[in-house]
């Protein structure tokens, strides 16, 4: 039985590493290909960055609901399914005629990493002991940052011996590659606790958040996203009314709420990538136009930040098994926090080693805080409940990603509007930019700290 459990464990390991690496892998490569998909298109900025905010905004709103769906129905189950999603959305990437149907083909892809960040970190937390759930994260991580590491130098290498197309290909390969490995290798099913479905409350939620984010990634842009956002906060409040009063809600509010741990964690998750995602994407756009570093080059750059937190992530995840997991995630936001200010100083004549200098120290910070946190966050919860608390994290992660895009695209369309990269003065639009988002994204890692502060306590 031993030999059995340990094979199954080794299985799902492999799984989850190789899924933990398609999401960041494509985000970083196609944060570097934007301005070649711009050129294609002769897209202004603006539309640029939906590519970006279409899949986030898509994951988000269906992410929660999916973590319930599949502790009702079978966390394998909802994850193969996603995966056949993911692949068939890739594959109308490639063949996207227009920036309109790369945009569409994104937010399936979005659904479909939904389905799939929904069920396999809950399917490996399932598995592994609580004893040894620190180190299983900690490899988990390193494997995300991995993905982030190969998405730079990978998606510049791709993009430049073929086109940004052939990156969805590769995307593609991935997902099935997982699909059939899954099927073959992975038996049995994880399911939590049977019981009737909050229809209700996954209409409520896929609409809030949607809404929400859809006005809010572009809320300067004019009335409709305006009276977006505005409805879908409504909804939002609207959608925990109903969840206090279902007798058996999507999220169970109460107890959330009392769990100290898993409440402040989420917390500071959601402050963590709201302060820092839309990073990668300024940097990349500053060392290609504002530099002008090839895409190659740049990508070398970008990869400083995650391969320091491949290598620390084991590490920050063995600590955390041994360690208060909320002092580590303090220490780490700090870090972070820190590294946010040395970016505000960015100019036309910025040595190429002050930007490296301060994205290993973000990856430093980065280390600590993500994987203890994590664990923080699924060792907080009963087992019945492990796809409902990761979808929840990856809700949090995935809504600070897209606030912290929104924060970007709200800034640049002050500075930038609707001026194309080969326009005259956007470098200078740019560099205005990146100073205010970093100045608004350390200010937001301030309360990052506090949260994670009043959570330590």
């Amino acid at each position: 039985m031993t030999e059995i459990r340990d094979g199954r464990t080794a299985i799902t390991m492999v799984v989850v590493m190789i899924t933990s690496f398609i999401t960041p892998f494509m985000v970083n490569a196609i944060s570097l290909v934007i301005p070649a998909i711009g050129l294609e298109f002769g897209a202004s900025q603006s539309m640029l960055n939906w590519v970006v905010s279409g899949f986030l905004i898509a994951t988000a709103a269906f992410l929660l609901p999916f973590g319930r769906l599949a502790d009702q129905y079978g966390r394998k189950r909802i994850f193969m399914l996603g995966m056949m999603f993911l692949a068939a959305s890739s594959l109308g990437c490639v063949l996207s005629p227009s920036l309109a149907f790369l945009i569409f083909f994104r937010v399936i892809q979005g659904i479909s990493s939904a389905m799939i960040l929904g069920t396999s970190m809950a399917i490996l937390t399932s598995i592994v002991p609580p004893q040894s759930r620190g180190k299983a994260l900690g490899f988990i991580s390193a494997t995300t940052y991995m993905g982030l590491s190969c998405g730079p130098p990978l998606g510049g290498l791709i993009s430049s011996a073929f086109s940004w197309r052939a990156v969805f290909v590769f995307n593609m390969a991935i997902a099935l590659f997982v699909l059939f490995l899954t099927g073959w290798k992975l038996k049995g099913e994880w399911k939590g606790e049977a019981s009737k479905i909050d229809g209700g409350g996954i209409v409520f939620c896929i609409l809030a958040q949607g809404l929400m984010l859809f006005g809010l990634n572009n809320l300067a842009s004019g009335l409709l996203h305006q009276a977006s956002f505005v409805l879908g906060l409504i909804l939002l409040v609207v959608f925990f009314i109903y969840e206090k009063r279902h007798s058996n809600p999507l999220i169970q509010l109460e107890s959330i709420m009392k769990n100290r741990t898993f409440a402040f964690s989420n917390l500071s998750a959601l402050i963590n990538y709201s302060a820092t995602f839309a990073m990668t994407f300024l940097i990349s756009l500053y060392l290609q136009a504002a530099l002008q570093l090839d895409a190659v080059f740049a990508g070398l750059i970008l990869l400083i930040q995650p391969v320091i937190m491949v290598v620390l992530s084991p590490v920050a995840g063995l600590l955390s098994d041994k360690l208060p997991s909320r002092v580590l995630a303090s220490i780490g936001m700090v870090i972070c926090v820190f590294s946010l200010f040395l970016f505000i100083f960015l100019s036309a004549e910025t040595p190429v080693l002050y930007v490296i200098f301060i994205l290993s120290l973000t990856g430093v910070g980065f280390a600590l805080f993500i994987t203890p946190n994590t664990n923080a966050i699924m060792s907080s919860v009963d087992k019945t409940l492990y796809g409902v608390a990761s979808s929840i994290l990856g809700n949090m992660r995935l809504i600070g990603q897209s606030l912290s895009m929104a924060i970007v695209s709200l800034i640049t369309s002050v500075f930038i509007r609707d001026m194309s990269i080969a326009s005259a003065g956007y470098v200078d639009g740019l560099l205005i930019s990146i100073r205010t988002s970093f100045i608004v994204f350390a200010a937001l890692g301030c309360l990052g700290v506090l949260s994670s502060l009043v959570k330590a306590r």
